[in-house]
Order: C-alpha cells, then sequence, then structure tokens
C-alpha cells in the first residue's frame, strides 16, 4: 500500500541509565536525555541528526533548567527551530505521543525529538550531604512553549488536611478494590504481591530496567528491613521507585521524511490512534474510589479509532506506580490481571523516574513490536491519583487510516460525582469507605486516613494520630465499618 508521507512514524528510541558512584560522576537530567537522544537516533539507523523542527521533553523534578529542550539541543549540537516542554504528569509522555503524531500529520513538524530525564537519585545524594549542585541553566529569559493540559490535583480540603501525596491516596484505592471484590485482607495481599512479583521477573530480564531482581510474591508483601511499610497495605516494594538516574527519548517523523532521510522500514513503529481525558479532577468528588470510567471510556475509544478491540492487543503496558494502578487499568480495559500487563517491569523494578516512565514504556514497546512484526501495542500512562489519561496504539503494521485522536472530556465530567462534605457537616457516625495508615520511617503506624460516604450520599475524609486508633486499624478489614467523625474531621472508633 502507498502511505500518505504525512503519516506520522516513530523511527528511534533510546534509554540511559546511569549509576554514579558519587556525585563527582553524576549526570545531570540532560545528560541523561542526550545518551538517550543519541541511542535514538543509531535506532533510527542514522549516522547523525543535524536539526530537528521540535525538541520536546516532558516536565522534570529533579533540576530547574529554565529551558530544558534548549539545554537539550545544545548539549547534542542539534539545531531546533521549536523548543517546547510538558506541563507535569505521568501521562505526559504519552500525550506527546499523542500531540506530535497529530502536527506532523496537519503538516506543522517533519521531526520532532521527545525526551525526557530525571536524576533524582544524585539529587537526593546532594541533598543528604548538603551539596550545593550546579549544573547548566539556560540563558535568562529563555522559555519553552508549554504543552498539555495544565491540572490541579488538589481540593482545598485535601491541602488543608494534608491529603496530597501519591503514597497516602494509592493504599486507599487498593482498601476499597479489596472491599469491592470480597476479599479478605490476608487473600488480597496474596494477590497483588503475586502480581508485583510478576512485574519483577519482567524487570529482571529488562536490560534497562533499574532493579533487575526478581523477588517472590513472599518477599514483596513481607514487612522487613529492607521493606518497611509505608502506607498499609503497601510495603516499599510496593511504592514506585523515583530514587533513579535515567533518561529516554523518542524521535518521530512523518513517512515522508523517514523515506528522504532512509529510515529504514523496519524501525518504523507506527501511531495508530491515541486519547486523552481525565476523571473527575478532584479525588474528593470521584464517585468510588474502585473504578475509573475515564480509563474505560479513554482506553476503549483510543482502541475504536484504532479499529480494534482489546481481544486484539497483544502487548500492553499499564501504568504501574501502584498496584491499585494496574488493577483500575486492567479492570477497567478488560484486561485479564493474570496476563502480561507490563513491558519494562514497571515503575517500582525498572524505574519510576517522575514524569517520564511512559517515554520508557513506549521505547520498549517500540522493541517488542520490531519483534513481533504485524502486532498490536496499547499503552495507557497517567498522572495523578489516577487522574489524567493517555493511551495509544502502536504497530509496525501500516495503518490503514490517518492517525486518530479523540478528547471524550465533555462524556466523563457529564458521569456522576460526590460531593464533599466540610467537616463539621459531616460530623457524627458514619461509614468507612476506604482508609490507609500511614507508618513512620522506623516501621510504626502513625496516622490513619479515611473517606466515609454520608448518609446523604456526600463524601467526608478523616484522619487520626491516636495510636490506639492507628494501630487497631492495622488488623482486620475497616472499609464498612461503622466509626465517628467529630467537627474537626478526626476519627474516632466506636
Amino acid at each position: 500500500m502507498t502511505l500518505d508521507p504525512r503519516t506520522p512514524v516513530l523511527v528511534g528510541a533510546g534509554q540511559s541509565l546511569h549509576r554514579a558512584s558519587g556525585l563527582d560522576d553524576a549526570l545531570d537530567p540532560v545528560a541523561l536525555m542526550a545518551l538517550a537522544a543519541q541511542e535514538a537516533i543509531a535506532d533510527a539507523g542514522l549516522a547523525s541528526l543535524e536539526a530537528v523542527d521540535s525538541i520536546r521533553v516532558v516536565g522534570l523534578l529533579s533540576w530547574r533548567y529554565g529551558n530544558a529542550p534548549e539545554v537539550l539541543g545544545a548539549r547534542l549540537g542539534l539545531a531546533s527551530t521549536e523548543f517546547a516542554y510538558t506541563t507535569m504528569g505521568g501521562n505526559s509522555p504519552q500525550t506527546l505521543v499523542n500531540s506530535t503524531a497529530l502536527a506532523i500529520q496537519a503538516g506543522e513538524l517533519e521531526v520532532a525529538l521527545l525526551s525526557g530525564g530525571e536524576a533524582w537519585r544524585t539529587r537526593m545524594r546532594a541533598r543528604k550531604q548538603g551539596v550545593e549542585l550546579d549544573w547548566e541553566r539556560s540563558p535568562d529569559g529563555s522559555v519553552p512553549r508549554v504543552l498539555g493540559e495544565d491540572l490541579v490535583m488538589n481540593h482545598p480540603s485535601e491541602i488543608a488536611r494534608q491529603i496530597v501525596m501519591p503514597v497516602q491516596v494509592y493504599p486507599m484505592f487498593e482498601t476499597a478494590i479489596r472491599a469491592a471484590a470480597g476479599r479478605s485482607p490476608e487473600d488480597h495481599l496474596v494477590r497483588i504481591s503475586e502480581l508485583w512479583s510478576r512485574f519483577s521477573q519482567v524487570a529482571a530480564a529488562n536490560p534497562n530496567a533499574w532493579i533487575r531482581e526478581a523477588k517472590s510474591a513472599e518477599e514483596i508483601r513481607t514487612v522487613g528491613p529492607d521493606n518497611r511499610m509505608v502506607g498499609l497495605p503497601y510495603a516499599k516494594y510496593m511504592n514506585s521507585n523515583n530514587d533513579v538516574d535515567m533518561g529516554a527519548a523518542l524521535l518521530m517523523m512523518s513517512v515522508g521524511t523517514a523515506q528522504r532521510l532512509g529510515v529504514p522500514e523496519d524501525r518504523w513503529v507506527f501511531p495508530y490512534s491515541g486519547t486523552d481525558c481525565h476523571e473527575h479532577q478532584f479525588v474528593s468528588n470521584r464517585w468510588s474510589f474502585h473504578e475509573t470510567p475515564a480509563i474505560e471510556l479513554g482506553g476503549k475509544l483510543a482502541l475504536e479509532l484504532a479499529g480494534l478491540g482489546i481481544d486484539d492487543v497483544d502487548l500492553v503496558d499499564l501504568y504501574s506506580c501502584f498496584p491499585a494502578a494496574v488493577q483500575l487499568g486492567a479492570q477497567s480495559l478488560g484486561l485479564d490481571i493474570e496476563r502480561q500487563l507490563t513491558l519494562t517491569g514497571g515503575l517500582p523494578f525498572a524505574g519510576g523516574p517522575w514524569n517520564n516512565y511512559v517515554m520508557h514504556a513506549i521505547a520498549t514497546m517500540m522493541g517488542a513490536l520490531r519483534d513481533r512484526p504485524g502486532a498490536r501495542g496499547l499503552v495507557w500512562a497517567n498522572g495523578g491519583y489516577t487522574t489524567k489519561h493517555a493511551f495509544g496504539v502502536y504497530s509496525t503494521t501500516p495503518p490503514a487510516q490517518p492517525f486518530r485522536h479523540a478528547y471524550p472530556q465533555d462524556q466523563i465530567d457529564a458521569m456522576p460525582r460526590r460531593e464533599l462534605a466540610p467537616p463539621d457537616e459531616a460530623a457524627g457516625p458514619t461509614t468507612i469507605e476506604a482508609y490507609t495508615v500511614m507508618h513512620s520511617r522506623e516501621g510504626l503506624p502513625e496516622r490513619a486516613i479515611v473517606t466515609c460516604l454520608l448518609a446523604d450520599g456526600r463524601r467526608a475524609w478523616g484522619d487520626s494520630v491516636d495510636p490506639a486508633v492507628t494501630a487497631a486499624m492495622c488488623e482486620g478489614e475497616w472499609v464498612g465499618r461503622a466509626i465517628e467523625l467529630d467537627a474537626e474531621g478526626t476519627l474516632h472508633l466506636v
């Protein structure tokens, strides 16, 4: 078949990781990106690349460059007419592929370099040693173009109650998922530890994974010196691992340019379709903690736009910051939890470089699809608290139709939502909907956090630092249990 020269295609992928022995031999995030970008150019079969239309970098946390894509271009000696930087969120790499594919298809771009990187391990080492890093910054006044939707993630009441960390919220999703499935805490812990063991086995075989050590389910669920409890029911191994120095890059262009540059067709991976959407903006307003309707709609639509159903997908990478995310993704997409749901090994084992994990997933997907010509791949990216979603469908087989994209936010916004009751209106007896108990670094339960559903259908937050409460809530199932909230939102056992 003759392809439209405007068809977007991924032609190169690169990944880097650097295990510095100290600060002197450490690499800054752009250096990690540059290594990955050079690998992506070589992966496309190109000896070099002198210019691109756009250098696009995923928003990063370990250093403020001012204009990170401009710094990257200078490091690579690569000219570009545009420098762009995404908003924050783990959905950003897939969203970036979606928006770049649309721009190439529309004739706005011919060649784009997408990259991201974090040196959080080094940044934390420097902080611990009291060392001020002197990494490069862009010239004053140099500002990149901003790409993506900048979404406020926390309701004012969540901020006031200091419920703002993913390590607090995802365990609450987990308890809600467990209760909705009717499993005991013990049985459910076995289930998710077995899921995570399978992920660790994939990471062990992934040369680009940070932790290449297969762990047994028992190791993952057993609390010990190296696996302290963080937020019940998650011990450390079940949490995303951002203590990494990693980079990734993708080279994307039009088919016409790929042909002109002589990129071999066996390097081509086509994005078929993509969608972007988000759940109700604040966790406080979600209808339930064990359902993600935006994943269901966004994923189904991405597949429909590609002319596929979920059973037509051969390779899958689901966002995997915590076990709850994988379960919500699989449930919403109609995927069996027993099948392979990661290509990398996931954020706890392959590495969770903040917003950029999914660029590693897409790079790995490209290699897997090249190894299985004609196979179809699905990537789900997630930002926030399973809040922002991006989907991509990929294959080495040329698409029968142009790249298609949808943003079904109006349908999601019309879905049922809950109002949040202020503490003084929630005071009195109520029932726990979801909960966690946060633990200190010494492994002691120090704060219980709950959401409750009131008789009028509204949701209310509660918490307690009472040692008797936190200890009691570490035993048995507390979803569905009666408690009392006082006018300040402190929970009391009854």
